[in-house]
């Protein structure tokens, strides 16, 4: 296991009925910019909630923070928190409100246009952000990190900020999500363990266990959500999961991919597709690739989640593989290219990209614009 220096400072707070600790959270006399999404907390009664429970502080609301937040509209939102004066965020809705609130605690603070901090990459000097999380799949809600993207460029960038001062998790909230958000966040929360996971093995029992099991959680609750997904234990677990997918609680001292991740991201960016669905499209495609450096990690994820212990290595690789597969197309998304009508051209487009900017990802820092023009054809 590698060094490495932990923290978590979001305070986690998860239940029936907890938005009500709202006044606990966010200290009196806030001046508080409220985002949103598109107007789904109204129909859910998440809204009422949240205003009831704000009584008594002066609040800003802003809508319409899209899926995929778009710099061209988190700048509106960073304008009127300028001229609003808050010292507060509170982003109610799901992974995409939370990483476009994140850039605009980082925005208020800012003299300059936020893209700047996008492309920098990270910005630490931020006013204060809470959270109510109503759709899981990003992990938004308890890391630092976001995604933003550029509509006029089709660019899609990793930001990072600070952790969010605390996030209510109400799995209740969950229960009128459209069918295809669910699935494309069950997806999400797979991908965020497999990323963190289908490495090099042998670097830490207790990541791999805790990863393994995760995993299976997913594997196991998604049918029954399928079945049922107004059932609270199965939603609260769902909630959990994919919370602890992506709060940094399963890479200590292990090392991680993303090039899954980073693939999808361009396909989102040219072509708008959702953060889940790419990542249903791309990973199976990435252990087809890669499948002779991956063996080892993907045998053993075989037989521990899958309960694969039949056939050779090689065997055993590519029905863990196969299965991974079947489970995202069980979830009712699409498994390659050809579904969402992409094709060679973007291939080339996402070839050039990488080679542009000169990077390369995975566990061994070898999945360059080469290796990620190959890993998309074999999503064909």
């Amino acid at each position: 296991m590698d060094n490495f220096i932990f923290q978590n400072t979001t305070r986690l707070i998860f239940g029936k009925g907890m938005i009500a600790e709202l006044p606990k959270q966010i200290p009196a006399g806030k001046r508080v910019l409220v985002t949103f999404g598109g107007g789904s907390v109204k129909k859910n009664g998440v809204y009422d909630q949240v205003i009831t429970n704000l009584k008594g502080y002066e609040i800003t609301e802003f809508w319409g923070i899209e899926p995929n937040p778009a710099i061209e509209t988190l700048r509106k939102a960073i304008a009127l928190g300028k001229e609003k004066n808050v010292d507060y965020v509170l982003a109610v809705g799901g992974g995409s409100v939370i990483d476009g609130s994140k850039l605009i605690t980082a925005g208020l603070l800012y003299e300059g246009d936020a893209w700047d901090l996008v492309k920098k990459g990270y910005s630490a000097n931020t006013i204060p952000l809470g959270t109510i999380l109503t759709l899981p799949a990003t992990g938004s809600e308890m890391n630092n990190g976001a995604v933003i993207s550029r509509y006029e460029t089709q660019e899609k960038y990793a930001f990072f900020s600070n952790f969010p001062q605390f996030s209510i998790l109400a799995p209740e909230t969950t229960f009128t999500l459209p069918d295809f958000q669910i699935s494309c966040g069950l997806a999400d929360s797979f991908v965020h363990v497999m990323e963190q996971y289908m490495t090099f093995p042998a670097q830490s029992r207790v990541m791999d266990r805790w990863a393994e099991g995760l995993l299976s959680t997913l594997v196991e609750i998604a049918p029954k959500i399928k079945e049922d997904k107004k059932n609270y234990d199965l939603m609260a677990d769902f909630m959990l999961t994919a919370t602890m997918a992506l709060n940094d609680f399963i890479s200590m001292g292990v090392t991680t991919d993303w090039a899954t991740h980073m693939i999808g991201h361009e396909l989102t960016a040219l072509h708008g597709i959702t953060h889940g669905q790419t990542l249903a499209i791309v990973l199976p495609g990435t252990l087809r690739v890669l499948k002779d450096q991956k063996k080892e990690k993907l045998v053993q994820y075989g037989e521990r989640v899958w309960g694969i212990t039949i056939g050779n290595m090689s065997e055993r690789a590519d029905l863990a593989i196969r299965k991974t597969e079947d489970f995202f197309h069980n979830l009712g998304l699409a498994t390659r290219l050809s579904d969402v009508n992409v094709g060679e051209d973007t291939i080339k487009e996402i070839e050039r990209r990488f080679n542009e900017r000169k990077v390369a990802y995975g566990e061994k820092n070898n999945v360059n614009g080469t290796l990620a023009a190959e890993i998309l054809r074999a999503c064909l």
